[in-house]
Parts: structure tokens; sequence; C-alpha cells
């Protein structure tokens, strides 16, 4: 049976980097608080004109130069913030990178959309419509974020993150495990922007603050780990593997806290579990693809290692995945 591969690796973040002093000043808390509550000091933030699809772009082209790629069959972007309502995102990005004629669209799963997306282009590839495919995980959220909420503004930056998959074995590193989804409706008001869609479109917004994004911190704290977990555990035990024969856990950045308590709830070790929140933020569907890309450039993911990648977000939406850590080159 065909499966995925994973052939490359790349992400970008914007040159502008906001540190805790500066959104202190603008909302009005202590810098220790922004810390103490989401293990955050810094985040990344794009200059006026910078697109989803202009980071996008960036991401892409490092995966593709990554696995020495030159095109492939199919473009798949997962963001909650694309470049225009209509059309998608991803045709425009494909045919900037040089790949007009793939197949090209986005995914929306919020912060869970690049596990979404890495379980569509499994999909492509296991029925031989492509076989290979760019996913990428972008957005641009720094818009989204409303200065007067105080417990959202200091969380959200800006980045994309990039993946290249190519057909292949199972026994192959590299070979993704089958993908876990899953998605309850009911949770949608927990992370939502209320405005902007056909409910509520934003020109006749009863309230400004709808056109921003508004989270429950409580109940998504609690339902992210109880979804992660449970996603995890059942990749998990699709391939076979036991949680102490995980290597490396590769968890969404949504929340320091939230890291923490997966791991004690999966009983794995803190330092199997890799983190770039602290200088990053939340990126939303970029953070799985970003912490992959700096993981491998830093030597902290090395070829063999069984690694679990897991997320959680709005809809509410979550799934994971596995796979051993193939040999890419690391850039210099």
């Amino acid at each position: 049976m065909r499966v995925s591969v994973l052939a490359g690796v790349g992400s970008r973040l914007p040159a502008r980097q906001v540190a805790n002093e500066e959104v202190a000043a603008e909302i009005g808390k202590p810098t220790e608080w922004i810390y103490t509550r989401s293990g955050i000091r810094s985040r990344h933030v794009v200059e006026a004109g910078v697109t989803t699809g202009d980071l996008a772009v960036e991401a892409g082209r490092a995966a593709l130069r990554s696995a020495g790629a030159d095109t492939v069959a199919a473009v798949v972007v997962a963001t909650t913030t694309p470049d225009r309502a209509c059309p998608a995102t991803a045709p425009a990005v494909a045919s900037r990178l040089g790949l007009a004629g793939a197949a090209a669209m986005d995914i929306q799963a919020v912060c869970a959309g690049f596990v979404y997306a890495l379980g569509t282009a499994q999909g492509l590839i296991a029925a031989g419509t492509a076989d290979s495919v760019l996913v990428i995980g972008a957005d641009v959220m720094s818009p989204l974020r409303n200065p007067a909420d105080a417990g959202v503004f200091p969380l959200f930056g800006d980045g994309a993150g990039a993946v290249v998959l190519r057909a292949g074995q199972a026994e192959e590193p590299g070979a993704l495990g089958p993908t876990v989804l899953g998605a309850d409706g009911r949770g949608q008001d927990l992370i939502t922007v209320p405005g902007g869609g056909c409910e509520e479109a934003v020109g006749a917004c009863a309230a400004p603050a709808n056109r921003y994004l508004q989270l429950r911190g409580r109940e998504v704290f609690l339902r992210a780990v109880e979804c992660m977990e449970a996603a995890s555990r059942q990749a998990l035990d699709v391939v076979g593997w036991k949680v102490d024969e995980v290597d490396r856990v590769v968890p969404h950045q949504a929340n320091a806290r939230i890291t923490a308590m997966l791991g004690e709830q999966l009983d794995i070790a803190a330092d199997r579990i890799l983190a770039n929140i602290e200088h990053v933020g939340n990126t939303s569907a970029a953070s799985l693809p970003v912490l992959l890309d700096h993981a491998h450039r830093a030597g902290d993911l090395a070829p063999g290692q069984r690694v679990l990648l897991t997320a959680f977000g709005g809809g509410l939406a979550w799934g994971a995945t596995t796979l051993v850590w193939p040999c890419l080159d690391r850039p210099t």
C-alpha cells in the first residue's frame, strides 16, 4: 500500500520579533504575568502588507529545497487567515512557487489545520491522485488579536511551516502512520471569530469585539489536553507503539501549561517533548511544521527517532499522527 513519506521540511517567521515588554505596555499587564500564564516571552508579527500567502510561499520554498524537489503534484495549505475570502490561498501559493497546474486547496481547522492537511495529503497519495504533496501550515494571526483582551492578545504570533510528502513504503524512515482526526462542533464558541462569515458579516458586526479571536481559556485548556491525549493514544495504538517507545512528542504550541499537562497525562518526560513557544507563541496552523523545522535545524530530531505529532484547535478539531524521523539535510 502507498503511504506518505516525509521528504523535506521548512519554515518562515516574520523578521519583526515582539517581546513581552511591548505587549505588556499595550495591554496594561506586567511582563512576567504574560510569561507565567503562557510560557511566551516573544512572538513574530508581520509588517503591514505581508500576507499569509507571502509566508506560505517562503516556507514552501524552503521545504521543497530541503526535499531536493522542483515540483509536486498537489499543494495543501492549512490556514485560518487566507489572503482572500475567495479564492483559496493555495492556488496562488502554488503558482508563485512555479507549481501552476498542480492541484491546490485550503484546509480550515484552525490550530489543528496542519494535522488535517497531513491527513488530506495522505489520502491523495494513498488514492494515487498525487505522488507528492507540499503541505503548508500558515497563519497571520496578529490582526485577529483584540488589544482589549489581555487573555488572548499576548498568545498569538505569525508564521508558516511546510513539509513535502512523497509516495513510499510503510517500512521507510519518514513514513507517516495513519492520521487520527476528530471534531466536536458543539464547542465552536470556545475558540471563534464570530464576525466575518454568513452569520455576521464584518461590516454588520454588532460588537467590534466580534471581529477578533475570542477564546474561553479554562475550557479550552481542559478540552485541549483531553483531546490531544486521546488522539495521541489512538495514533500510537494504530502503529503498535507504546508511550514509552516515543522519542519525541511534537505538540501544538498553544500554551506551555497545556503542553506540560499533556506530558503528565501521557506520562512522557518533559525532555522528550519539543517546544519553541517561548520565542514564537501560538502560530495556529503553522505551529507544528515550524516546530518540526526548528527542531530539525537544532538537531533535536535525529534519524530513527519515533515521533508523535498532535494538535488541537477551534471547531473544535484535533488530531495526531506518527512517523520515524528520516535522514534530512540540515541547512548550514
